[in-house]
């Protein structure tokens, strides 16, 4: 009887465990932040039924904000974003009119008016930006990924000193914002002179780490330098054409992520396609193409409706509905055909029917 009554009561004990460890898990894997620089900021969606969904922007303020920075472990809010920031969402609108307390463990614990319970639509879906230490910022480039690297640290901002400053550390910078390859480690202030704190100093990083705070460094605050010394990077994220039969025509696909996607073919013209063109150091554009005029691609539509003026330095410069943002197929994969800078080119042809043509960086 004694028997009976311990394995049960050990089969109880297994039973709370396991619903405490899917309830942490729950809490970590039902959010997300969508479309910005790194997974500490951008639109906010949840997960229910299976489906993720937004979030509706009625009543929204910076305590609701806190709690999704605290459930996603990504530190303290510091602003509450738009659509026109973080772009629309699709799908169901799942929570309306929330108003938390700010001690919630998960948004979802906040009063609302119930899932999927709205009055809303998704140009009203709400988006946050979270500081936590270490989260990473370059300052005073052409684009995001380029300039002064900065840290955030205790609520401020500060730089990174440029001793040891080598290209292990800027590979760890550009993986962190989600910028693609390192190209190059800039010292001597090449960005300007920031302000504030000098928070790294002596950075010495395997170029493996995830976030540039866990290098080796002297400790947050510890250096022996003046902001003329301050660090800079230059990322640059790739973009390539497939399908084509020269390096400066074919299929136009992007990086994000370090995956490979297609851009849509809406709203697709001849001034989008000379940035690809001069982002591929490619001539001028010949001609678009529409229509998965070089093939269906594969994976992720990332792009569309982009609207370039003409000066962007790379695609994703230019207005779009944000990163795989899309209402397109495959059929619809957007191609460019630009003019050759010169017959050297020639030597980058090829045979094969699916080789990448071209898998060139960014030229910042």
């Amino acid at each position: 009887m004694w028997l009976i009554v311990c394995l049960n009561l050990v089969g109880l004990y297994f039973l709370l465990l396991t619903a405490i460890t899917l309830e942490a898990c729950w809490s970590v894997f039902s959010l997300q932040l969508v479309n910005g620089l790194s997974r500490c900021e951008g639109r906010v969606e949840v997960f229910y039924n299976n489906s993720w969904g937004t979030v509706c922007d009625d009543d929204w303020d910076m305590v609701d904000a806190n709690v999704v920075c605290r459930q996603l472990s990504c530190g303290v809010a510091t602003a509450v974003g738009s659509s026109s920031q973080f772009g629309q969402g699709s799908g169901l609108v799942l929570l309306d009119n929330v108003d938390c307390r700010g001690s919630e463990a998960d948004l979802s614990q906040c009063s609302s008016l119930g899932w999927g319970v709205h009055n809303c639509y998704h140009y009203e879906d709400v988006g946050v930006t979270c500081r936590g230490d270490g989260t990473i910022r370059l300052v005073n480039g052409p684009n995001a990924c380029q300039g002064r690297v900065e840290v955030y640290y205790q609520g401020a901002w500060g730089t990174v000193c440029d001793d040891d400053w080598a290209l292990n550390n800027a590979r760890v910078v550009c993986q962190q914002i989600d910028c693609g390859s390192a190209v190059y480690a800039h010292s001597n202030s090449f960005f300007g002179y920031g302000t504030g704190r000098i928070l790294l100093d002596n950075v010495n990083c395997q170029g493996t780490e995830q976030e540039l705070s866990k290098c080796k460094s002297l400790d947050w605050g510890k250096h022996n330098c003046g902001h003329h010394e301050d660090a800079g990077v230059t990322c640059r994220p790739a973009i390539r054409v497939m399908n084509g039969n020269s390096s400066c025509q074919g299929r136009v696909e992007v990086l994000y992520k370090n995956i490979w996607g297609t851009v849509c073919d809406d709203n697709w013209d001849l001034i989008n396609a000379n940035v690809v063109c001069r982002q591929l150091g490619c001539g001028q554009a010949i001609t678009v193409k529409n229509q998965a005029y070089f093939g269906y691609g594969s994976g992720p539509i990332l792009l569309d409706n982009v609207e370039c003026i003409g000066f962007e330095p790379q695609l994703s410069d230019c207005a779009n509905l944000g990163w795989g943002q899309h209402n397109c197929g495959h059929h619809e994969d957007a191609g460019v055909i630009c003019a050759r800078k010169s017959s050297l080119d020639l030597a980058h042809c090829h045979l094969g029917p699916q080789r990448a043509t071209s898998v060139v960086t960014e030229h910042i």
